[in-house]
Order: C-alpha cells, then structure tokens, then sequence
C-alpha cells in the first residue's frame, strides 16, 4: 500500500463529507505530511479605507500573476488555528497562555493600548463570536465530555477572509490523524484572476432566506423585532422526525401481571447498578436473566413495546412508550406550555412574560430561531433583563451548556448541534452557606435546585407519586450575575466534578433553615406550588395520544428525576 492509499485510508470519509475535490487530495495529503502553509504565496491582506483614511474593513485578493484556476490541483491551502478551546476553557487560556490575550485583542481589532487586562478579556470573549469557527470530534467510542463542541479562531490570514452570498473559496475544518493537529482547507470554487476577492460564505449550510439573516446577525446586524414572538405547538410529526419511532402495545394481548403479596417474590433483572446493590426489600428477588424476570429495570432507552406485550405479556417494565416527551428538553418545553388557560396565549406587553408563568420562556433554536431573536431584540429594546441558558437538547450534567446575554454568541450555537434557549433565572431564590467554610473562602447565598423522585404508575387513568424526600444541590460560590462562565457560582451539579466541593444537606434540615431564612414563606406553601407544577407536567404529558403525549401502557411503571428551581417574581409595583 503506498503513501497515498494510506492517507486516504484515514481521511477519504473527512475528504468526501466536507466536499473536497478529488484533484486535490493528493497535493492536500503532500501539505498536511510537510506542514505547508503557503496561502501567503498567492493571496494578500488589504486594508480597506474611506475617503478620511478611516479603516472600514479587510480584504483578501489574489495576488499571483496567472490567477487561481479551479482545476490547477495544487489550489488547496492550509491555514492555521491560532487558538482552539471549549467555550468553558476560554476565558481560562485567555488568562494563562502567555500573549493569546493580546495577540486575540489585535485580531479583533480591540484598543489594546488603551485598555486594562479586564477590559481586553471581556472585549475580546463578546467580540470572538465574530471569528469563532467549530467542529466536533467524531469518534463513536468518546465519552460525552469528549464530544464536546471545540470552537478554533483562524490566524491572522484566515480571519481576514470575507463573507459573501456568491463565495469564491470553500473553507472547512480538517483533522490530520498522523499529527493529531488540525487545519482549515481552503480552495476554489471559482476561477479567478489576479486582484480578485477571496470570499467565502459564512452561512454556507444554511438556505432559507430569513435564517440566513439571522445566522448572519454577528456581522451584518438587523431588525427583527418585526416578526411574531408567539410559539405554537408542532404538527405531531415533528415527535417523531429524526428520532427512532417506538411501537405501542397491544392490548388485547396482554394478561394479568403478577403483583406482591401472597408468598410469592418479584423477580427483577436490572442493568442498572444501584438497583443491584440496593434493592433489599424481601419481597423482591435480583435476577441475571431476562427470562425469567416479572420486573425489567432497564437504563437503556426501549422502543419495541408491542414485541414486548406479545412475547412477555405477564412482565413489567420501568419505561412508557413515548415518555420521551418529558425527558428531552425541546419536547418538555412544548409539553409544559400546554398549561395554558383559554384566552392567556401570547406574550406580555410591557413585561415580556410568557405561560404557564412557573415555565422559564423556552426557545428550540433550531425551530424557533426567528421567534426567539425577535423575543430577545423586544427585551433588548425594553430594557429587561436578558440573560439566557442554552443547552443540548439531549444532554445533562451541565454538559456543553451557556449562560450568556450576548445574541451573536447564541444565533452561532446551531452550529454545534440543537439547542434550546431558556430565560437565565435572574432572580432566583438563595440560600444561604455563611456556616459553610472550604480551604479556598467562605460561601454565602447561592443558588440551589431540588430533585424529585416522580412516581408514574399509570396513564389511564393518571397516577403519579411524589416522593416527599427530595434531594438538594447546590453552588460553591455566592451568586451573581457576573462570571457566567463560572460553573461554580452559577450551577448546582457538582457530584461529577472531581474537583468541586459538593454540599449535601438533609431536606428536613434545609426546610427549617428555609423558613428561618425567609420567615414570610412558609416551606408547605412552596411545596403544594411544587406539587401543583408537577402534577401540570404530567397531565400536559398524557393530555395528547402518542407520539405527543406518554401512551398507555399497563405493563410500565416508571421513575423520573424533576429538578425544581425557585424564583421570586415582582408584582406590578417592582416589589
């Protein structure tokens, strides 16, 4: 197998999806194998000016004699990255690695003379959107926090390429396996003639006219308070689209299932870990086989529920057919937004608030993307707080999440995968940790969340079950809407962080100290509206038949985490 035949073993699937050429691989793999990066010998930054001598802009000419011919197979070129990071990592190497601040700050065109260190940091991670780039690592084996969104800036060359409509050049990201570094090509999909621009489309994957417009916002601002901020709900196919569709059970072939009592032990078969070790009830009895198991505790997501009512009819099962719609968070949001009353549809006015009032406005950024900027720009222009938290639709953990008040930063996240925007609680409720002392500072009032244990146990008719223990989670650091990139201050799940302190506290405990805290509410008040939210939840979850709402199935049974967060809302008077 000679040289060639070896690189493309390792790239031909990145060379055929990112659209490059045949003619150039191999001129590509002969750059990448020497680390040529010779753009500079054909093409050219200009300064652009106006009549005053003011700098308008940048430009990049060709500037060889002969031109660019798109067949010439040595037109591909590599241009570096001058800083690559994850969105958590950023304002960290902006800090920590020598001359990236500065070298960033010029780049972005920011006064680095007449600027604090401070100020530079905070210009350059608002401003950086506008340069931004990203790609994902593909390897199906990665664990989650692996497959994180990396975002890259391209160097001084690279960033100096221009937006068009009718691009002349292609750029994408590569990844060369032998070198385990990483490069953008570019090369022509047009001919061109010595002085012409080289552009490129920044939006090149995106065709509809409005969200071109919108995904270009960090560069050619707009208007677009213009267009409705309203959200309805979605024809019943978009449950299903992209998305592996379930079967539902047949009735009529089930028969009675066993129940406790009468001697007679359940027997369980579970791949999840902590059902082994801690079902210790004697009434129940841990089995390895399928088989021969009443109860299947699976932590696997299970689709097939009419092979499982005809072949296992006496059998329970921890899941629901289609309870997807309360555990993916884009469907959550339009599940809990049909708990409005007639007439309440519609955003406020003056104060922007949107139902049921216990819901944070949600926006699924890949759908409603419109909407959502047009929500944002009417908050904008009333002067209301506009802080958001975006996240992947089908993550946890805090993994790959945002908290940002910037629009470029959030129009450009589409570009990592669905998301959804929900409004940042900016006024939640705290609590306060002033007898709580680490080695690095003592905490004061921070934010905290409550996980409730859901029981679901039918559908038809509806039983649900609240587990009157909860469990608390809270942050490290004193709250504040400042620092939004500061996990610690700003969100509660700390048990997977290796290096985070993590408060526990007995919800008795933190009832009484609730109470002593904010001696004008009274904890069975907040619980009955904890209560009441929960039951909404489940009555929106089957109000519809599948794929929109939970199915009826009598052989699941199913248990739910729902994290609670609490806020204080004004009244009209601002108090």
């Amino acid at each position: 197998m000679n040289e060639f035949d070896v690189f493309l073993g390792f790239h031909r699937p990145q060379l055929e999806s990112a659209g490059v050429p045949q003619h150039l691989w191999l001129s590509l793999m002969q750059k990448l194998k020497n680390e040529v990066v010779d753009a500079g010998n054909s093409f050219g930054i200009m300064q652009l000016e106006d009549d005053a001598g003011n700098l308008t802009g940048w430009s990049v000419i060709v500037t060889t004699e002969n031109g660019v011919d798109i067949y010439d197979s040595q037109q591909i070129y590599l241009i570096d990255h001058a800083w690559t990071y994850t969105f958590q990592e950023a304002k960290g190497y902006l800090q920590q690695v020598p001359g990236l601040l500065e070298r960033m700050a010029t780049l972005m065109e920011l006064d680095v003379e007449g600027s604090t260190r401070e100020e530079l940091m905070d210009g350059v991670l608002h401003e950086m959107w506008k340069f931004n780039q990203t790609y994902q690592l593909g390897n199906i084996e990665a664990s989650a926090e692996e497959k994180l969104p990396v975002w890259y800036i391209l160097d001084e060359f690279g960033s100096r390429v221009q937006h068009s409509h009718d691009p002349s050049f292609r750029m994408v990201p590569f990844f060369y396996i032998p070198t385990q570094m990483s490069f953008t090509l570019l090369w022509p999909i047009k001919s061109l003639e010595q002085g012409d621009e080289v552009t490129r489309d920044y939006v090149e994957n995106v065709h509809d006219e409005l969200l071109r417009k919108i995904r270009l916002l960090p560069w050619e601002p707009a208007d677009l308070t213009d267009i409705s901020a309203n959200q309805t709900e979605p024809e019943e196919a978009f449950f299903t689209s992209s998305r592996r569709n379930e079967t539902l059970p047949d009735h009529e072939r089930l028969e009675p299932i066993p129940t406790i009592g009468g001697g007679n032990k359940l027997k369980v078969f579970a791949n999840y870990i902590y059902v082994k070790d801690y079902l210790k009830d004697s009434r129940f009895e841990i089995v390895e086989n399928q088989e021969e198991a009443d109860i299947l505790w699976l932590n696997n997501h299970f689709k097939d529920y009419k092979t499982f009512s005809e072949d296992s009819p006496r059998k329970f099962i921890n899941q629901f057919p289609y309870e997807s719609v309360i555990t993916i968070k884009d469907f959550l949001a339009i599940v809990c937004r049909r708990d409005q009353l007639e007439g309440e549809l519609g955003i406020g006015v003056v104060s922007m608030d949107t139902l049921p009032r216990w819901l944070p406005t949600t926006y699924n950024l890949t759908t409603e993307l419109p909407q959502f900027v047009s929500y944002f720009q009417q908050r904008e222009s009333k002067g209301l707080d506009n802080h958001w938290i975006c996240k992947p639709w089908n993550l946890a953990r805090g993994l790959d999440m945002n908290i940002t008040n910037n629009l470029n930063h959030i129009v450009r996240l589409p570009d990592t995968g669905p998301k959804v925007a929900c409004k940042y609680i900016e006024e939640p409720v705290l609590f306060t940790r002033e007898e709580v002392v680490f080695t690095r500072e003592e905490v004061g009032a921070v934010k905290f969340d409550l996980r409730f244990i859901v029981l679901l146990s039918s559908v038809q008719p509806l039983k649900v079950f609240v587990y009157e223990k909860f469990w608390l989670r809270f942050a490290n650091k004193q709250f504040s809407l400042d620092a939004l990139d500061d996990y610690e201050k700003h969100f509660t799940v700390m048990n997977y962080r290796e290096d985070a302190d993590w408060k526990q506290l007995y919800c008795d405990d933190f009832v009484k100290e609730f109470e002593e805290q904010n001696p004008d509410q009274q904890w069975s008040n907040v619980m009955a509206d904890i209560l009441s939210v929960i039951g909404s939840v489940m009555e929106c979850a089957t109000s519809k038949p599948p794929p929109a709402g939970i199915a009826h199935s009598p052989q699941s049974r199913a248990m739910y985490g729902v994290d609670m967060m609490l806020a204080w809302r004004r009244n009209e008077r601002g108090a």
